[in-house]
């Protein structure tokens, strides 16, 4: 068997994008999957035990990236998914005509995959003007989940 047969294309640990849990257990701040879209709960309000023998959690929340208003009910003891989600702080060296941008972290990596955010409204604007304005450093916040990433902040 020489070297060439191990060809390995990517250094990923296989880590999956979500993580199994107890419908019982998502707090309200938490994170849930919800039509396969990721979501931070609003509220949750928990039924009681009917004839068929399961409390039911209703869950209010709202999609991370485009804030929309999502809407499941689970069975308590039943599992659900919850997306592992990160935030990373980077900042801003560069806005390109189409909305495309340069980000930098404090270890000097740069990242080039991002484009301005369309939600909410009124955050791309106030990012360009931040930066047109030539304030020495602007800062923004990457949200990253299920293979998805958006500046937030």
């Amino acid at each position: 068997m020489s070297d060439s047969e191990y060809a390995i294309e990517s250094a990923d640990a296989g880590a999956s994008a979500t993580i199994p849990m107890e419908a019982g257990q998502i707090k309200k701040g938490g994170f849930i999957m919800i039509k396969g879209k990721p979501c931070k709960v609003l509220s949750i309000s928990v039924s009681k035990t009917g004839k068929h023998g399961h409390a039911k959690c209703n869950f209010q929340a709202v999609d991370i990236f485009t804030g929309k208003k999502l809407e499941d009910m689970v069975p308590s003891s039943h599992g659900t998914t919850v997306p592992v989600v990160n935030r990373t702080e980077w900042e801003i060296i560069d806005i390109g005509e189409d909305g495309e941008v340069t980000l930098m972290d404090e270890g000097g990596n740069q990242k080039t995959d991002i484009n301005l955010p369309s939600v909410p409204e009124g955050m791309a604007q106030e990012i360009r003007d931040a930066w047109a304005e030539g304030e020495n450093q602007v800062s923004c916040t990457v949200q990253a989940a299920v293979g998805i990433e958006q500046i937030i902040s």
